[in-house]
């Protein structure tokens, strides 16, 4: 995940999960269904930020549990790397 400040007054997202690194359609859907969610139950901590997420290969092996809980653990850190000093 990268993420940028912006003057929107809401976070943003942006997805990249490309053919090359998630070969099934059926599966780079699910992992941007997973996102979607995920990024609305965090958006009150995220702040005011444009987030993009680039998947990588092996991505599509981890069950919806496990890609959960990265994705959750991905915010808590952005959510602590960005704090508004």
């Amino acid at each position: 995940m990268l993420a940028l400040h912006n003057q929107q007054g809401h976070p943003r997202l942006g997805m990249a999960i490309s053919r090359k690194s998630v070969r099934r359609a059926v599966k780079r859907n699910l992992i941007k269904r997973q996102l979607r969610e995920s990024f609305r139950q965090h958006q009150a901590i995220i702040g005011h930020f444009d987030i993009v997420v680039m998947a990588r290969p092996g991505v599509d092996s981890l069950s919806r549990q496990e890609l959960r809980e990265q994705i959750d653990e991905c915010w808590q850190k952005i959510a602590k790397k960005c704090v508004p000093s």
